[in-house]
C-alpha cells in the first residue's frame, strides 16, 4: 500500500528496509521510533549534503539544542530549495543558535522565578500552568523553553504532577489549568486520562486546557481513541502551534476535523519568525486555513528573548505592519492578538496598530482600516457608579447566578419538570389563612 506521497514513500524507504504500509506511516509510535535525531540521517533522507565547514558548525549546535523531527515533518520540506523552506527552518538546526546576544536569557520569562512548586507556573491569578511532560515529538528551534526540552533526566513523574496537582486544589482561586510541556500528548493515553482525571475532580477548576503541536509535526497523534479520552473531560480547550500555511495539509486536517467534530474548541498561537511568517499573504493565508478547519487564530507572539532565538526576532514594527494587513481586511475572528510575552514574566501584552487618534471630554477621533478618519459622540450625561471596591460589604445585586430558561406561569408551571410547584392556590384562600394562624 503506497505512503501518503512520494515524499513520504521515499523517506518511509529509506529509514526502514521493510516495506513500510500506509498504516506504518501513520502509527504515530512508529514516527517517534523512527524520529530524525542526527545530521547524516537528515542528509540522507532528504537527498542534501552539507559542506564540512557547515556542516561542524550544525555539530556543535546539536551538541546544545538536541535536534528531533518526525519522518512525517520532515517529508514537507521542500527538497528543491531546502535552505528557505518555513518547515526546514523551524526543524533543523541553525548554526546561528549558538549565537548568543547580551539581551538574551535562559528563562526569558521567569517561569522558574514564578513556580511555587516544581512543574507549576502560577504567573496570573485565576490560571496556572502545569508541565507535564519535557519532551516533544519534534523540537522546534524557536523553542521559548530550550533550556528544558528534550531533557530526560527531568521528565516529570507522577509524584511531581500530583504536586501540582495539590497545588491547584489548595488554591481556590484557580480556575483553568493548561498542561503543557514539553508536549502533553507525548504521553499515553492512559496517563494523559489519568492527569485530567484529577484536574477535573478539584471542584473550582473550570477550564481544562491542552497546549500542543502535534496537529502539526505528528498528527497521526490525534487517534480516535485519544478523542473519545479528551471528550470524558469537557470542558476542555485545546491550543495548538502552525506557524505556516503549508503546514496544514491534509493529515492535518484529518486531526483537527477529529477534535472539532468532539466537541473540543481549537485556538492557534503562531509565533512571528523572520524568514518563516513575517509576511502579510503568508499570515493572511494562514489565518484564513485555520478557520477554514475550524480552529481560532489566538495569538501571534513576538519571538522571545529566549538563548538562542536572535535570528528569528523581528522588530515589533513588522508584526504592527501585519496586524494592519489583517484588521479589517479579514473577519474579526480571523485576526489573532498580537502579543509581547514581557521579559520577566510580565505577561502577554497586546500590540495593536493605533486606530485612536485623538480624544476631548465628549468626542473621539479614530480611523478604520481604510485610513478613514471619523468621530464618535460621547454620552452627553453619564453617571458613573462609584465603587470603593469593598466587595464584602456590597449590597448591589450584581445577579452573576445562571438565569432560568424560562419562567413558568399558571398550570404551565404545575406541567413543567423543571419546576416543583405541586399545586396554585388563588389568594385570599381561607384554608391557607388558617394555617398561617396555627
Amino acid at each position: 500500500m503506497p505512503i501518503y506521497s512520494a515524499a513520504q514513500q521515499e523517506i518511509a524507504e529509506k529509514i526502514s528496509s521493510n516495506n513500510v504500509t500506509l498504516k506504518n506511516w501513520r502509527d504515530w509510535r512508529w514516527q517517534l521510533k523512527h524520529s530524525i535525531q542526527d545530521i547524516d540521517t537528515v542528509e540522507t533522507l532528504l537527498g542534501i549534503r552539507f559542506d564540512p565547514k557547515k556542516r561542524k558548525a550544525l555539530e556543535l549546535t546539536v551538541k546544545k539544542f538536541p535536534l528531533s523531527i518526525t519522518p512525517y515533518y520532515l517529508s514537507l520540506i521542500n527538497t528543491d530549495d531546502h535552505e528557505n523552506d518555513p518547515v526546514f527552518k523551524q526543524a533543523f538546526p541553525c548554526s546561528r543558535e549558538l549565537e548568543i546576544e547580551k539581551h538574551d536569557m535562559a528563562d526569558p520569562l521567569s517561569e522558574d522565578k514564578d513556580s511555587p512548586v516544581p512543574g507549576v507556573t502560577h504567573r496570573y491569578p485565576d490560571r496556572v500552568l502545569l508541565q507535564v511532560s519535557n519532551v516533544c515529538s519534534m523540537y522546534c528551534r524557536h523553542c521559548t523553553r530550550k533550556r528544558k526540552v528534550g531533557d530526560r533526566d527531568s521528565i516529570p513523574g507522577r509524584e511531581d504532577i500530583l504536586k501540582g496537582i495539590d497545588y491547584v486544589r489548595q488554591h481556590p482561586e484557580i480556575r483553568d489549568v493548561l498542561l503543557s510541556g514539553g508536549d502533553p500528548l507525548m504521553l499515553s493515553d492512559d496517563y494523559l486520562d489519568w492527569i485530567l482525571t484529577e484536574v477535573r475532580r478539584i471542584p473550582h477548576v473550570q477550564v481544562i486546557r491542552i497546549g500542543t503541536r502535534m496537529p502539526v509535526v505528528l498528527p497521526y497523534r490525534i487517534t480516535p481513541e485519544l478523542v473519545e479520552r479528551l471528550k470524558k473531560h469537557q470542558p476542555l480547550w485545546l491550543n495548538t502551534h502552525f506557524n505556516h500555511p503549508r503546514e496544514i495539509n491534509a493529515s492535518a486536517k484529518e486531526a483537527l476535523r477529529l477534535l472539532a467534530d468532539a466537541g473540543i474548541p481549537l485556538g492557534n498561537q503562531s509565533v512571528l519568525l523572520a524568514g518563516v511568517n513575517d509576511c502579510q499573504r503568508i499570515m493572511k493565508s494562514l489565518v484564513h486555513k485555520l478557520v477554514e478547519n475550524r480552529v481560532r487564530p489566538y495569538y501571534l507572539y513576538q519571538c522571545d528573548l529566549a538563548e538562542g532565538l536572535s535570528h528569528f526576532r523581528t522588530p515589533v514594527g513588522k508584526g504592527i505592519e501585519i496586524m494592519e494587513s489583517l484588521r479589517g481586511h479579514t473577519s474579526g475572528f480571523a485576526v489573532p492578538t498580537y502579543v509581547i510575552d514581557a521579559p520577566g514574566g510580565g505577561g502577554k501584552i497586546p500590540m495593536n496598530p493605533n486606530y485612536l487618534i485623538s480624544l476631548s471630554t465628549n468626542k473621539v477621533v479614530l480611523r478604520n482600516y481604510e485610513g478613514v478618519i471619523t468621530t464618535y459622540q460621547e454620552p452627553e450625561k453619564y453617571e458613573s457608579i462609584f465603587c470603593n471596591r469593598k466587595c464584602d460589604e456590597c449590597h448591589l445585586d450584581l445577579k452573576l447566578e445562571d438565569s432560568t430558561e424560562c419562567a413558568a406561569v399558571g398550570i404551565e408551571r404545575l406541567l413543567s419538570d423543571s419546576d416543583r410547584t405541586i399545586s396554585l392556590t388563588p389568594e385570599n384562600n381561607d384554608r391557607m389563612e388558617r394555617r398561617t394562624h396555627d
